[in-house]
């Protein structure tokens, strides 16, 4: 019996020990420039498990004792495998090294392991910095937005429009992140340009669906977009010179593999030829990225970034508009130990608009700014639970408008739009579970508060109503309010408190397919106030409070997910609703309102759709084919049984609605010399209100209007191509340039961008006219690096 229980106890510390299990954490650099990587793949072939590089390039992973083969692994760099031993905790920093076979082919960020049949994420869309690069845009500049429009389920309102739509969503519905700072207006030049500096940028990911409970403030979409942290090993400068704009960053170690400095600068200068047309108009855009990071020791990071921009322009001695984004952020990296991660943001973000109206003799000026103090945490747990949690709180200015005059003569007296302020506040849990070997699941939970607070002025109406139902004309009508009353900036007048579960899945089928499932609640409290198929810079922000109530969206979605050996197929439905969509009564106005809840109503909208994806991410010859067949609706039924509401209360089609929105992007390595590339883009036109008859009234003609968005513009199409040309270097010599040939609209498409009506000078007839902005544009870049 004795030997029979020395036996047993001699197994149960056997099995004791081979469980003992230790953490394999570091970070991952690119070797040349110490820049941290995002996104590589960490892999243990033999337990058939892994993990992928954080934001900062931090990874952590808990593997059984013994010896282990690692690979990690991300396309565009050479693999580096390693055999460790695990006896204790061990960290472990690995540097890779650019691929000479793969660099500059790979188009979209995939897993050569196929990881990413595993993952429970979905909806996501991430691009490199060098796919961007390539592909060809209006005037030769590259440009993160026109790029993720190629991607299924997400488009714009048009050429020359500003923002972007995601799945039937509102442009105004879309997080829009740059190193965590919120930017309130992505577009330079109305749409013609993106805010972002392709330079400057590391990794651009898009959250379509399944949006981690880290983020929150929006309904539709998350973009998240990280720069570059700075050349920690050498000084180098990158550039672009191109017929309207060029470009130039230069970066360095402040001190060698420890600290870092990145600065960026862009500015367009095709308002400089003007004067040679005896023009006096003026358009142009100028922005500036910085950042500097620095490694206080393994455990401690702070980088400082920050970005400004400014767009102007001057129409002759009419008028003279400036608008832009301004962000600084503060952060702090802090390892608790090899498995806790934190990240510490103190955040600015600033959105200015100016307006001089120079025949008037007076200046309107309005924006949002914001405070935001964010403290994320990471817990690798094991190798089966990851836990992320953390909180957010931001403080929110919003300045309406302020009127002032310009000089003695005017006739404009100075008024302030009462400024408005609000208080939003968020903690979420986070957990990825390795459930078993085909199971995987992402649950979280967001739980966000948002406090209305006081102000200098605020209307009450009778009954709490500030917009009124005249049944005899069948209109709604402005509320006189009955008192005006004020409240300390410290009280809160209105508030909100919203449970934002979060929840996806994955089930791998085999070895090279899965299915996927998410399900998300979101919740926006601030509300772009604009009657405008895309955002303009004269756009103004308003908070939820005693009349507006918080946009509240649901979606679900469902996917499957296939790797070949050179390809990859996606295919994903998805259905989302949004309570309390903001919508406008006719002839609502909207510019220097200070008391906008007259002319607005709480709504509904609904979308929903299908998704396909198949690329080719390896050869010479990649790119990818992208559809997407959706609808998106919205309403705004009456608030009793007598009232129409809006449209008489009938779903109709938001302005940003596309049935069928196809594209093409391909790209050829002919050789080292030479590469080419091009886009195909097919999308039903947009939704337009046309008049069907007009009347005489008292001398005056009024049309007659169809029900909302009842007809549609012609369909859009387009293909643009592109050439480059990298000429032979000398390894010597450290300058390396290429040019870039690219055409946009080859085949001159005169795709309408509007159509209005008018009565014809010399026939009296009715006609419709056409505005179409672009037509075939051939550019020309060269860029350089040294």
């Amino acid at each position: 019996m004795k030997n029979i229980l020395t036996a047993f106890v001699f197994l149960i510390s056997v099995a004791i020990t081979a469980q003992e299990k230790y953490t394999l954490s570091g970070t991952i650099s690119e070797i040349k420039s110490g820049e941290t990587m995002i996104g590589v793949n960490v892999l243990i072939p033999s337990l058939q498990t892994g993990v992928i590089t954080n934001v900062y390039g931090f990874y952590s992973i808990t593997l059984p004792e013994g010896a282990h083969e690692i690979i990690y692994t991300s396309l565009g760099f050479e693999d580096y495998k390693e055999t460790i031993t695990l006896t204790s905790p061990l960290t472990k920093n690995i540097n890779l090294s650019v691929s000479t076979e793969t660099l500059d082919v790979v188009i979209l960020k995939s897993d050569v392991e196929k990881t990413n049949i595993r993952t429970p994420q979905m909806s996501v869309n991430t691009l490199k910095a060098s796919t961007i690069k390539k592909i060809p845009v209006v005037l030769g500049e590259a440009d993160v937005i026109q790029a993720l429009t190629l991607l299924p389920g997400i488009s714009n309102a048009g050429e020359g429009a500003s923002g972007f739509n995601v799945r039937g969503g509102g442009a105004d519905q879309n997080l829009v992140l740059l190193d965590e700072a919120t930017l309130y207006n992505s577009s330079h030049l109305f749409g013609f340009f993106s805010v972002f500096n392709p330079d400057a940028i590391k990794d651009v990911t898009l959250y379509k669906g399944g949006i981690p409970a880290r983020y929150g403030g929006r309904i539709a979409s998350v973009l998240d977009i990280y720069q570059k942290d700075g050349n920690k090993k050498e000084y180098h400068a990158t550039g672009g010179i191109g017929l309207v704009a060029s470009r130039l960053l230069i970066e360095g170690p402040i001190a060698k593999d420890k600290a870092s400095f990145l600065v960026a600068g862009r500015s367009s200068y095709a308002h400089l030829f003007l004067p040679l047309f005896d023009n006096d108009n003026v358009a142009y855009f100028y922005d500036l990225n910085t950042k500097i990071s620095y490694d206080i020791n393994d455990k401690n990071k702070i980088f400082l970034s920050g970005y400004f921009g400014r767009d102007a322009f001057n129409i002759s001695d009419i008028f003279a508009n400036t608008f832009g984004n301004s962000t600084l952020n503060l952060r702090w990296n802090h390892l608790f130990n090899d498995k806790l991660f934190s990240n510490l943001s103190l955040i600015y973000s600033d959105y200015y608009y100016g307006l001089e109206l120079k025949f008037a003799e007076f200046q309107f000026d309005s924006g949002i700014q914001n405070f935001n103090l964010r403290y994320d945490f990471t817990n690798y747990v094991s190798d089966k639970v990851k836990l992320q949690f953390g909180l957010n709180s931001i403080y929110y200015t919003f300045n309406p408008g302020e009127v002032t005059p310009t000089s003695e003569t005017s006739g404009i007296n100075s008024r302030k739009l009462t400024d408005l302020y609000a208080f939003e506040n968020a903690v979420y849990l986070d957990g990825n579970f390795k459930v078993s070997e085909k199971l995987n699941i992402q649950a979280g939970l967001r739980i966000s508060s948002f406090n209305r607070l006081g102000q200098e002025s605020i209307n009450v109406y009778e009954n709490d109503n500030p917009i009124l139902y005249n049944e005899a004309l069948d209109i709604y009508q402005k509320a006189t309010p009955i008192d005006t009353i004020s409240a300390s900036r410290s009280t809160t007048t209105k508030s909100f408190v919203n449970f934002e579960p979060r929840f996806s899945l994955s089930y791998q089928l085999n070895d090279v397919s899965s299915l996927k499932a998410s399900y998300n609640r979101t919740v926006q409290y601030i509300h772009l106030l604009s009657n405008t198929t895309s955002p303009t810079p004269f756009d103004v922000y308003a908070p939820s409070g005693e009349f507006i109530d918080p946009q509240l969206g649901d979606q679900v979605a469902l996917g499957y997910f296939r790797d070949f050996e050179n390809f990859t197929f996606e295919i994903e439905g998805y259905y989302k609703e949004v309570q309390n969509r903001i919508d406008y009564v006719d002839d609502a106005n909207l510019i220097a309102n200070d008391a906008i809840e007259q002319v607005i109503l709480n709504g509904e909208a609904r979308a929903y759709g299908l998704e396909f994806l198949a690329r080719k991410t390896r050869g010479k010859f990649t790119g990818w084919v992208a559809y997407t067949l959706s609808k998106s609706e919205q309403r705004t039924p009456g608030r009793t049984p007598v009232e129409t509401g809006i449209n008489n209360g009938e779903w109709y089609n938001t302005a940003w609605d596309r049935t069928h929105d196809f594209s093409v992007t391909a790209q050829y390595e002919l050789s080292p010399k030479w590469s080419f590339g091009a886009n195909l883009i097919f999308q039903t036109g947009r939704p337009n209100t046309f008049p069907t008859a007009q009347y005489e009234y008292q001398g005056q003609i009024v049309p007659v209007f169809e029900p909302r968005n009842a007809s549609r513009l012609n369909n859009f199409h387009r293909m643009d191509v592109s050439a480059t040309l990298k000429p032979k270097s000398n390894k010597e010599k450290k300058w390396k340039g290429e040019w870039v040939f690219s055409v946009y609209n080859i085949y001159n498409r005169r795709n309408a961008a509007s159509v209005s009506f008018r009565e014809n000078a010399d026939t009296g007839a009715n006609e419709a006219v056409r505005l179409s902005i672009f037509g075939i544009i051939p550019s020309v870049t060269y860029n350089f690096k040294f």
